[in-house]
């Protein structure tokens, strides 16, 4: 099915949706409807009394000679428009109960299904929730009280003044009835097109949004792979959609001025013109003027009111109630009280059962035997892709000293501290990284390790020392000159819209499928693709956890020519298993490794580990570091304690 196809089907089963979710909650509170319309009737009683009154103190008062007379039939008006005000305040305090209980049952269903999606298996925490429940479900509620009153106030108050019409008038009545109809069936039509193009006006601002907010936290990402001109094209397409979505909108409006033309003024002009031939036929001067009162105090506003409401509110209410429904689908108990692994409550499909390991925001059970064949096969798709990478790619190593000619990082008497009088984080700091070596970075947090990740990568000018990337100085050097030199892979991954494909390929464009699937597989990220579905599919980058956002920028730089990668925690939201397989990977690709590392682990793998003990950064191997920093045992001592059996609250 076509794109277009496929957003046709999903409105209208988002119309539908929302019709079932409306009357299901009006049915529910009946009781307090009927009030509602009790208090409603004696509201529209100026609106049903006002025009044969005002005829009876023209014809039979003023015209007549009778002043007194006259000012009776007004007094009545105006006794009727007090009872009309007194109601009005019961139609509020009956509005109350029917919009209250409606609005606490959305916001009960989003967060049960937030829970209910945060806590299943698979699942991840929807930080989307919490707009949903202080910013869509009041727009929701606000906009379907305001559709109750209008609509409630034009059934009443056109009704009431069509029947003081007929009775005052019947061939009046039926001249004025004809145009309203029409507009009302102008106004009708053009719903449908209102609300898609509101539809897609608040799509394009969520899609907005997202790119901004996923350009934001990888701007690090992108900095680094010198891509800003490519992120900001992106960013500014959504803009440019955003803006054509308002401007199209913002036309909609003539429709709504079309229908209070016709239906609104249209019987104004028709009573205007036909006076003189009304009067010709019999019909009282208090007649025509009573007529033109019901137009003009009652039909008029009641029209306008449900044109403006209905058309401006209404379509809000119809938008975000059914972006509600769609995020917050009623999660159904499985037997047993396990929850259900069903599609997303996005329209996403279901996790499968292979899905990779760590990928999800929950912890993993253990690897299957089927998951560890598939990781065997990984290494191997590893070791074949890193031959095709040394071939392709030798050029580009042997230009940046990848022949084992120039180390791959010299820092020299690095200082570097956030303000001119801070402490420094690094302070005269000096390390060799040979050309193929995999060096791990440990430490406490906030000891500087991702502050040298920043300054190898170049993101960060240092306050003294330099910065040479096999051979070549940092400072000074253009950021396109820098990508060919390194890759930098932060906590936080962009991944940016477009196909899965586009993404994997986005430092490597010339890269065959054949490259880039070798490179999926070694990475342990097949199953992940798969679901996806494939290279060639569209990926929403929302749409995918932060783990899954990690292992798409992991194969991203294992495709990428640049001789020197750096890992910086990128890989903390993967579980351990999947992480090895990540890091062992990238041991096995062609070039240099060095990882910000997050777990003890990671600095178990690694050739040399650098731990920052105090203000004195020590370097060494795993088994020489324990016995030489006190730091380092600290830390593996703290990284590899089990944590505590949980106890039942009350128990001591």
């Amino acid at each position: 099915m076509s794109g277009r196809g496929t957003r046709n089907v999903d409105g209208s089963h988002t119309a539908a949706g929302v019709r079932r979710t409306t009357w299901g909650a009006l049915r529910a509170r009946r009781r307090a409807l009927g009030r509602l319309a009790a208090w409603s009737a004696v509201e529209a009683l100026p609106a049903l009394l006002g025009g044969v009154l005002v005829a009876r103190a023209v014809d039979g008062g003023f015209l007549a000679g009778r002043f007194g007379t006259g000012l009776a039939w007004l007094a009545g008006l105006g006794a009727a428009v007090l009872v009309g005000a007194a109601a009005t305040g019961q139609v509020y305090r009956s509005l109350g109960a029917v919009v209250e209980p409606f609005r606490d049952e959305l916001a009960d269903r989003v967060v049960r299904a937030a829970l209910h999606e945060a806590t299943r298996s698979g699942g991840r925490a929807d930080s989307a929730t919490v707009a949903r429940l202080t910013h869509q479900v009041e727009v929701v509620r606000d906009t379907f009280g305001g559709l109750v009153l209008v609509v409630r106030g034009f059934l009443f108050t056109a009704g009431a003044a069509l029947l003081g019409l007929l009775t005052l008038a019947p061939p009046l009545a039926a001249a004025v009835a004809a145009p309203l109809l029409v507009g009302l069936v102008v106004f009708a039509a053009s719903l449908p097109a209102m609300a898609a193009h509101q539809r897609a006006q608040v799509t394009a601002g969520e899609r907005l949004g997202r790119a901004a907010a996923s350009a934001l936290a990888g701007h690090r990402d992108v900095v680094a792979c010198g891509a800003q001109e490519r992120v900001v094209s992106d960013v500014d397409r959504r803009v440019t959609a955003q803006a054509d979505a308002e401007r199209t909108l913002a036309r909609m409006a003539a429709l709504r001025s079309l229908s209070l033309g016709v239906g609104g003024w249209l019987p104004v002009v028709v009573l205007v013109l036909a006076a003189p031939w009304l009067v010709r036929q019999g019909l009282s001067a208090g007649a025509v003027l009573g007529a033109l009162v019901y137009v003009t105090t009652g039909l008029q506003p009641a029209l306008h009111a449900v044109v403006q409401g209905v058309g401006g509110g209404g379509l809000r209410y119809a938008v975000t109630l059914g972006r509600i429904l769609r995020t917050s689908a009623s999660p159904g108990p499985e037997p047993g009280g396990a929850s259900s692994d069903t599609a997303d409550v996005e329209g996403r499909p279901p996790r499968p059962p292979d899905a990779p390991a760590g990928v999800a925001a929950s912890p993993v059970a253990a690897v299957p035997a089927h998951r560890a064949a598939a990781r065997a096969d990984g290494a191997q798709a590893a070791t074949d892709l890193a031959d095709r990478t040394r071939a392709a790619t030798g050029p580009t190593l042997a230009a940046a000293g990848g022949d084992g000619d120039l180390p791959a990082v010299a820092l020299r008497g690095l200082t570097f501290r956030y303000g001119t009088h801070a402490r420094p984080v690094l302070a005269d700091l000096s390390l060799t990284v040979a050309a193929g070596e995999h060096l791990a970075v440990v430490g406490p947090s906030g000891a500087g390790k991702s502050t040298l990740a920043a300054l190898i990568a170049g993101l960060v000018p240092p306050e003294s020392g330099t910065v040479h990337l096999a051979g070549v100085p940092v400072a000074g050097t253009p950021p396109d000159a820098l990508a060919r030199l390194r890759v930098l892979v932060p906590q936080e991954a962009y991944v940016r819209s477009g196909s899965v494909g586009d993404n994997l390929r986005y430092l490597h464009p010339g890269a065959d499928d054949a490259t880039v699937l070798a490179a999926v597989h070694a990475l342990g990220a097949g199953a992940l693709v798969a679901r996806l579905g494939g290279l060639d599919a569209d990926v929403d980058p929302a749409a995918l956890s932060a783990g899954e956002r990690q292992l798409v920028a992991a194969v991203r730089a294992y495709l990428a020519p640049a001789p020197l990668v750096i890992l910086d925690e990128a890989t903390c939201h993967l579980d351990p298993t999947m992480e090895a397989t990540v890091e062992r990977a990238f041991a096995r690709r062609p070039g240099t490794l060095v990882v910000i590392a997050h777990r003890i682990s990671s600095a178990t793998r690694a050739g040399r580990v650098l731990v920052f003990d105090g203000d004195r950064p020590l370097v060494g191997t795993h088994d020489d570091l324990l016995t030489r920093s006190c730091t380092y045992r600290e830390l593996v001592g703290h990284w590899a304690e089990a944590p505590p059996a949980r106890v039942p609250i009350g128990r001591p």
